[in-house]
């Protein structure tokens, strides 16, 4: 017998039929509870998929990430980043999209999945606009399904308690791992001395 699991009869043999409660908590719409929730975190996960193959990436803003233009729409400005355009590239190709929300002190999570356009409406941009920064694009998502996820997962990681924060002087600095793969043609020191500022320059 093959130690890997290719069957989905033998999968489900394996973890059992899921609780009733996993399966109600799924609706096409939000909530009130629902958006509740997900009105109240600064910080997701966005996951894509594409020709080229798949995405995860971060998105956060303050004090919320998305906002909830009815109980089916969602809505998001795309900030300055690196454009490497991981996200936008992907939804052009396929509009499937995965959102995990995460909200600081709370051990459950939400979870969207739907389906994605890009707009450069005017007017969109000009509602996003912080200052002088206008994002280039708003991205607009269409659920398709929302539900929560209980908190096992950050209940065993323990994320949240002030105990578990790592102290970033233990691990590499983005220029050390940049001056690595790049085979030493990046500066570690040189990038590392003026990534502070230059985050903070582009943080809208």
């Amino acid at each position: 017998m093959s130690d890997v699991v290719t069957d989905l009869d033998q999968l489900v043999a394996l973890y059992g039929d899921p609780r009733p409660a996993s399966l109600t908590k799924e609706v096409s719409a939000l909530t009130p509870e629902y958006q509740a929730f997900i009105e109240a975190a600064p910080l997701m996960a966005v996951a894509t998929a594409g020709p080229d193959g798949l995405d995860c990436s971060p998105r956060g803003d303050d004090p919320n990430v998305v906002d909830v233009v009815d109980p089916t729409t969602l809505r998001f400005p795309d900030r300055k980043g690196n454009n490497r355009l991981d996200t936008l590239r992907n939804l052009v190709a396929d509009p499937r999209i995965a959102l995990l929300f995460l909200i600081p002190g709370i051990t459950e999570t939400m979870r969207v999945n739907g389906r994605a356009s890009i707009s450069v409406a005017s007017e969109l941009i000009e509602q996003y606009t912080v200052g002088a920064s206008a994002p280039r694009t708003v991205v607009e998502v269409s659920i398709e399904r929302v539900y929560f996820q209980c908190s096992r997962a950050m209940m065993r990681s323990r994320v949240w308690e002030s105990d578990r924060q790592v102290d970033r002087a233990s691990l590499p600095t983005c220029g050390q791992m940049l001056e690595r793969v790049s085979s030493g043609e990046i500066d570690a020191a040189t990038y590392d001395d003026g990534l502070e500022e230059r985050l903070r320059a582009d943080l809208t």
